[in-house]
């Protein structure tokens, strides 16, 4: 691959708005890149499922943090989508206009991709699919299973950290089941709709992250039965795994199995993280202040060793 020019009369130094051209859409953007000279490396940051702004603590952190250490941080709106989520093919193609577009600015230092819980998917499937544009993968909260497995992972957590036993735990597979099976179309939302009003009374029923009127819900879920594994197995690049080491939505165990079974790379790090949860914080709460400073010192020091490589 050539080396890239940096953007002709950019600031490269400090704070920068911008945009990102993604075919149909643009995507303001920001671009944090060092104060005291050109930069070394950059980062990326793909999102979480509902924390699709580029304000979100966990991507100002890394926009505080890395810029001193002379590597750039690129944070972008996640594109907006009425019902459900974006398609990962479609968050991984947004992923790399927004490579180019950092690339175009910055020029031919080493690139990562950081990504938080939903967003480990596309930025593994960039990293796999387009290895000449990403030298390192780091991934906080990544599920080595499908989002439908995840989900049944995740909601069975809520309900057991709120105290629901194992009969709530039944009622909730079989919901999840009916929901699981409308989306693929193996019965009919109105069957599916006689299994959510058995248990929309439920107390736990919120806890469910399953919608009430299935009926004329429009919503959609194309990735319901993405499988990583495929993907990791493409995954060739250094990576760093980051799990909170009581994770109440991504089953860590499981995914930490696929990745040391299937990943392509032979640069893999898994590092847990003491107090935390599915956010690399303490005591599970969501200020800047509360970020897990060993998941800061971690992260720093990995990412400088990729970067003067």
């Amino acid at each position: 691959m050539p080396a890239l020019k940096p953007f002709v009369g950019a600031c490269l130094t400090g704070r920068v708005e911008l945009s990102i051209d993604a075919g149909d859409v643009s995507l303001p953007a920001t671009l944090d890149a060092p104060r005291d000279g050109p930069a070394r490396g950059a980062l990326v940051v793909l999102h979480g499922s509902a924390m699709p702004h580029r304000s979100y603590f966990l991507y100002e952190h890394l926009a505080r943090e890395f810029p001193p250490a002379g590597v750039a941080v690129l944070r972008f709106d996640r594109r907006p989508r009425e019902q459900g989520d974006v398609p990962f093919a479609v968050q991984a193609d947004d992923a790399v206009a927004a490579v180019a577009e950092l690339r175009r600015r910055i020029g031919d230092v080493p690139l990562g991709l950081w990504g938080w819980s939903q967003g480990t998917w596309p930025a593994s499937a960039v990293a796999a699919r387009r290895p000449e544009l990403i030298a390192f993968l780091v991934l906080v909260a990544t599920s080595g299973v499908s989002p439908a497995v995840q989900m049944r992972y995740g909601t069975a957590q809520q309900l057991l950290r709120h105290g629901y036993g194992d009969a709530d735990l039944a009622e909730l597979a079989r919901l999840r089941e009916a929901l699981e099976s409308a989306v693929r179309g193996h019965i009919d939302r109105r069957t599916a709709q006689a299994v959510v009003n058995r248990y929309a009374d439920r107390p736990w029923f919120p806890l469910a992250y399953v919608p009430r009127d299935l009926v004329s819900y429009a919503g959609t879920w194309e990735d319901m039965d993405y499988d990583p594994e495929l993907v990791i197995a493409q995954v060739r690049c250094p990576t760093q795994l980051f799990y909170g080491e009581s994770d109440e939505w991504t089953p860590a165990e499981d995914s930490i199995a696929v990745w040391r079974r299937a990943a392509g790379t032979n640069d893999l790090t898994v590092r847990r993280l003491a107090g935390c949860t599915h956010l690399p914080t303490i005591g599970a709460t969501d200020t800047l202040e509360s970020i897990s400073p060993d998941y800061t010192s971690a992260l720093l020091a990995w990412v400088e060793e990729q970067i003067s490589r």
